[in-house]
């Protein structure tokens, strides 16, 4: 009953401001008890969108077939493949029986699009929503690690849980991980950078809702950078395993890689330093001012800062981004950050 009456405050508050228009790593994991160690199984909704996917989609959905937890239902948004995607997914509905998949159509407006339409579609229910690419490999305890996590966390809360990626190649083979990040995730981070992948993410109901809330006419610049903002933003907890909990694969067909050579790290630099960083935020903070009665009271202060220093001159800039704690999760990541500052394009 409480989280029911939290989704609709936090409903009226958003209607209302529209019309004028908790941190953690996880880096010592309890240990795992089966699925059905818990009075109550928590079920889990896996979201996955689809563009074209046939060549790697089944090693994807056969992971989903071996993992550990067994209480999810795969909802798959397809936007519009012309190769043999619809014809794999149909070959598995009939394989797991009814029930387990369910497919729709796509906007085809972009994959960051494609998520929010899942995620908002009333058929969709569930007690967490785990999104998944369709070209990784997930390991068998991914969804029983995420939701050990997310199941200790009071139901009204906004939850999110992400975590470290083992990189491989286009035939599978390991080539590394992701960055390892050490700082705690917070609102601070948020601003400025995305902390893991929407494909590790596992998210409970009332996170959800507040994703709900995001305006239809915004512009979502990634589903999961704005997951990680709008929970953090909303006094919520956000949880980063250190360990891998997938296989991401590296290939030509990826719309975001994983920024981990220093190729993909001066790419992102150069787009920081060009303005698309500024655009970026630009879409984002507009989504966070609908979201403003929500908003923490430490929350509000630390954008409130960021947005000042956007608009001062060299000095003021510097010291207001300085007052708002922003910082992001490497050595490296965060001289690009103060560079971009100087600069004036954050």
């Amino acid at each position: 009953m409480g989280n029911l009456l939290a989704n609709k405050s936090l409903k009226i508050q958003l209607t209302e401001k529209n019309k004028g228009r908790g941190v953690g790593l996880v880096s010592d994991l309890p240990e795992l008890q089966g699925a059905g160690a818990d009075e109550e199984r928590a079920d889990v909704a896996i979201l996955m969108c689809t563009y074209n996917g046939s060549s790697f989609l089944r090693e994807q959905l056969d992971s989903f077939g071996r993992q550990s937890y067994r209480d999810w239902t795969l909802y798959v948004s397809d936007d519009s493949s012309a190769d043999s995607t619809r014809d794999i997914l149909d070959e598995y509905q009939r394989r797991w029986g009814s029930g387990k998949l369910f497919v729709f159509d796509g906007p085809c407006q972009g994959f960051a699009k494609n998520f929010m339409s899942l995620l908002k579609r009333p058929e969709v229910q569930a007690r967490y929503y785990a999104f998944s690419d369709q070209d990784d490999v997930w390991f068998d305890d991914k969804l029983e690690r995420s939701v050990v996590r997310l199941a200790s966390m009071p139901e009204q809360k906004p939850a999110l849980y992400c975590s470290r990626t083992r990189l491989t190649d286009a035939e599978g083979s390991p080539i590394g991980f992701s960055p390892l990040f050490a700082r705690p995730p917070s609102f601070q981070n948020a601003l400025v950078q995305s902390l893991a992948g929407a494909n590790t993410m596992l998210i409970n109901q009332a996170a959800r809702e507040v994703l709900l809330s995001v305006p239809e006419d915004s512009t979502v610049v990634a589903h999961d950078w704005l997951a990680y903002l709008l929970v953090t933003a909303c006094g919520g907890c956000t949880f980063y395993d250190s360990g891998a909990t997938l296989d991401y694969r590296q290939h030509g067909g990826n719309i975001i890689g994983a920024n981990a050579s220093y190729k993909d790290r001066l790419f992102r630099v150069r787009n920081m330093l060009s303005g698309r960083f500024v655009e970026w935020n630009d879409a984002n903070l507009e989504i966070l001012r609908a979201f403003y009665p929500l908003l923490t009271q430490e929350a509000r202060a630390t954008l409130e800062h960021f947005e000042a220093g956007r608009t001062l001159g060299f000095k003021g800039r510097l010291c207001e981004f300085y007052r708002a704690g922003i910082y992001r999760q490497t050595h490296a990541a965060n001289i690009s950050l103060i560079v971009a500052a100087c600069l004036g394009k954050i």
